[in-house]
């Protein structure tokens, strides 16, 4: 309630705020890919308390940042075109030219859907299926992903890697989660679709 009055009352911020969330974004040049992959964040310290249910926040709002960064398309595509990059880095690093060549862009050569956006590779030559998640925010900034992502991180554990992309106008940097989603990340439902009986 208190945000919501401030950013009301702060135009300005909402403006740079919706303009950060909306702008293109490209991939950047000059990469220092030997320093793009970080530590993942430590996991908070969990308290074992109940979850509190649900009590809607029924004001209206129009600013769900979050959302509409997550749909930027350009600033998605322009995150996993790094990542393609960055995956070629670590392979040829690693004296694996041929299978740097064969890194596939599946969420364009094939279509979104897949629960992945690339194919790639580990060094042993065993499939690699990562997807990308990219933030113009921070490194703890949450993310969305689908139920069909979800799925697959869970049947494919072994070869699936989240790959979060983020400060990635300023100075992008990367760190992967390997295995299903839920090891990782607490999990909020925030939508649901509904089929009529």
């Amino acid at each position: 309630m208190y945000v919501e009055d401030w950013i009301n009352s702060h135009p300005d911020f909402d403006q740079a705020s919706q303009a950060a969330v909306q702008q293109p974004a490209f991939a950047p040049s000059g990469v220092q890919f030997e320093n793009l992959l970080v530590p993942a964040p430590k996991p908070a310290q969990k308290v074992n308390e109940p979850r509190p249910t649900y009590s809607p926040n029924r004001i209206a709002s129009k600013r769900d940042y979050l959302a509409q960064e997550a749909r930027n398309s350009a600033l998605g595509f322009a995150g996993e075109l790094l990542a393609i990059e960055y995956e070629e880095f670590r392979l040829r690093s690693a004296g694996k030219k041929n299978l740097a060549n064969r890194i596939d862009h599946v969420s364009k050569s094939q279509g979104d859907g897949l629960g992945y956006d690339i194919l790639s590779f580990e060094t042993s030559g065993k499939e690699r299926f990562i997807e990308v998640k990219t933030t113009a925010f921070a490194k703890e900034t949450p993310f969305y992903a689908s139920r069909n992502e979800v799925s697959f991180s869970e049947d494919f554990s072994d070869q699936f890697h989240l790959y979060r992309l983020f400060e990635f106008r300023k100075s992008p940097k990367l760190f992967s989660l390997q295995g299903t989603i839920s090891d990782h990340c607490h999990m909020d439902p925030v939508n649901y679709l509904c089929k009529l009986f």
